[in-house]
């Protein structure tokens, strides 16, 4: 409290790295850094995809090995990765285009429109696991 006993306003200042394992971060910023993550794996892998794809293609012996090759687990895996980081960029991406237009900029707009895209991508992708690993 202040000499006049009113409450002093809260300061806010940057926080040292030492302090980052215990800083509680908002959920909107979680999504944040996940939109980021996703976008920076779609990037530097999308050569490698590109050119897989562009194999796969060239003929029916490609495309078969092709086929054998991503039937395995870990193969599953890293496309599930890939696919999550696209649904997930794509649904961040949105929230972030309606925030760059002034919507759902408070504090309460931006928790729901971060649990909304989490509520929209985590299915999506889970969603495209079974049909990934076989479910249906």
């Amino acid at each position: 409290m202040s000499e006049n006993g009113n409450r002093k306003p809260p300061e806010y200042r940057n926080i040292h790295i030492t302090q980052l394992a215990s800083y509680r971060l908002p959920l909107a910023g979680y999504i944040s850094i996940l939109h980021r993550i996703s976008g920076l794996l779609m990037f530097l892998l999308l050569p490698f995809v590109l050119y897989l794809l562009e194999k796969s293609l060239t003929s029916e012996i490609s495309f078969e090995t092709f086929k054998s090759i991503t039937s395995g687990i870990f193969a599953k895996l890293v496309l599930l990765a890939l696919i999550w980081a696209y649904l997930h960029h794509f649904c961040a991406g949105i929230r972030h285009l309606l925030m760059d237009m002034h919507h759902g900029l408070e504090k309460d707009q931006a928790k729901n429109s971060a649990v909304i895209v989490f509520v929209i991508s985590i299915p999506l992708a889970a969603l495209v696991a079974l049909k990934l690993f076989g479910a249906f």
